[in-house]
C-alpha cells in the first residue's frame, strides 16, 4: 500500500478528509453540504480504481498494478459550528498484476546469500574429501540450479502477468470540530488470498491517524474571479502517522508525515487540484536491518465532478537519499486514476 491512499475515499467524498477547495467545507460529505447539528446522512459510495506502483529505487525495480472496485457508505452526524463526525467504511476486490500492494519502505529481504554460504561451507568440505567426489559433482549441479532461482528471483520485480483477486478495506473515524479542523483514525486491511512469489496468504495491516488544519477558509475559486492573492485561503497543513504489518505478521515499519498543502478550484465544471509535500520520518521494522531515515514525499490530486459522480487522478511520490542493503537511493511513485459513485 503505497503510502495508504484507499481509492481517494476519504479525499473525495468525507467533509475534513482533505482540505481543498471543494471538500472544505463539507461539499463532498455525505449530504454535499455541512450538517446542522443534530442532523444525520448516509452516503452509499461505489468506486473504481486502476493503479500502479514503480519502486524505482530497489536494484529489480518491482511493479504492481491493480484493478479496486470497492463498495461502502460514509455515516456522518452534524455536530454544530461547522463540525461533523464521520464513520466511512469500504470493501471489495483487488485484481493484481505483479505484486500485491505493500506497506510504504518495504524491503525485499533476499536469504539466497546466506544459503550460498552454506552451499560454499559444504563446498569446501567436499573438496576435503576426495573419495565424495560424486557427492561434489551433484552438489555443484544443485548450486548451479540455485544460481537459476536467482536469476528468477531478480527478474520478479518486472513480473507484470495477471496474479489474482485479493481483498482490501477501509474503515476510518473521523471527528471535526469545526470547518478547519479535523481527526481521523483509519485501519486499511488487505488480504491476500494465497502464496504466490513473495505475497503471503494472510492479512496485511495499516493502521493510521491524522490531523489536517486549514489556515484559510478553504474557498478558492478562479471560476469565480479568484486571483492568485487569494491562495493563501487554500493552504493547509498536516501530520500523517502510519504503521505498516505484512501478511505473515511482519512489522514493516512506519512513518510520519508532516505537510503543507494547497488546494484550489478552477474550470466552469469546478475542478479541485491538491498539492501537498513535507519530509517523511521513516523507522523500518527490525527485519530490514536499517537505520530510520528522513525521506520526502508528496501528492498531487485533481478531480472532477460529473454528475453523481467524481472522477480523480493523482500522483504520489517519494524520494529517499538512503543507499544501504536492500534498499537504494532513488523514486517511488504510485500512479492512479478511477470514478467514485454516490447514491
Amino acid at each position: 500500500m503505497f503510502r495508504s491512499r484507499l481509492a481517494l475515499l476519504a479525499l473525495l467524498l468525507s467533509p475534513f478528509a482533505s482540505i481543498s477547495p471543494a471538500e472544505a467545507h463539507g461539499s463532498h460529505g455525505g449530504s454535499g453540504e455541512a450538517l446542522e447539528a443534530g442532523d444525520f446522512d448516509f452516503t452509499p459510495i461505489l468506486t473504481i480504481e486502476g493503479h500502479g506502483g514503480f519502486d524505482n529505487n530497489l536494484e529489480d525495480q518491482p511493479r504492481h498494478y491493480a484493478l479496486d472496485g470497492l463498495f461502502g457508505g460514509v455515516f456522518e452526524w452534524g455536530l454544530g459550528n461547522g463540525g461533523s463526525f464521520a464513520i466511512e467504511a469500504a470493501i471489495g476486490p483487488a485484481l493484481v498484476w505483479g505484486e500485491a500492494e505493500h506497506f510504504y519502505g518495504k524491503v525485499h529481504v533476499d536469504d539466497h546469500d546466506d544459503d550460498h554460504d552454506d552451499d560454499q561451507k559444504d563446498h569446501d568440505h567436499h573438496d576435503d574429501h576426495d573419495e565424495d567426489h560424486g557427492d561434489h559433482d551433484d552438489h555443484e549441479d544443485d548450486h548451479d540450479d540455485d544460481h537459476g532461482d536467482h536469476k528468477g528471483h531478480d527478474d520478479h520485480g518486472h513480473d507484470t502477468d495477471f496474479k489474482r483477486t485479493d481483498i482490501k478495506g477501509f474503515l476510518q473515524a473521523r471527528y471535526a470540530p469545526n470547518d478547519r479542523l479535523s481527526f481521523e483514525l483509519s485501519w486499511n486491511p488487505y488480504y491476500v488470498t494465497k502464496d504466490q512469489g513473495e505475497d503471503i496468504q494472510g492479512l496485511k495491516n495499516e493502521l493510521g491517524a491524522k490531523a489536517i488544519w486549514a489556515l484559510g477558509d478553504g474557498d478558492v475559486n478562479f471560476a469565480l474571479g479568484d486571483g492568485i492573492e487569494d491562495l493563501v485561503n487554500g493552504v493547509y497543513l498536516s501530520v500523517d502517522h502510519r504503521q505498516g504489518w505484512e501478511s505473515d505478521g511482519m512489522y514493516v515499519g512506519n512513518y510520519t508525515d508532516p505537510r503543507v498543502g494547497l488546494g484550489f478550484t478552477f474550470g466552469g465544471d469546478e475542478i479541485s487540484l491538491m498539492i501537498e509535500a513535507g519530509p517523511s520520518f521513516y523507522v523500518p521494522g527490525s527485519y530490514a536491518g536499517l537505520d530510520s531515515r528522513t525521506d520526502y514525499a508528496g501528492e498531487i490530486e485533481l478531480s472532477v465532478p460529473v454528475g453523481d459522480a467524481t472522477l480523480f487522478l493523482h500522483w504520489q511520490h517519494v524520494y529517499t537519499w538512503e543507499d544501504a542493503s536492500g534498499w537504494g537511493e532513488g523514486w517511488q511513485h504510485h500512479v492512479g486514476t478511477g470514478v467514485t459513485f454516490t447514491f
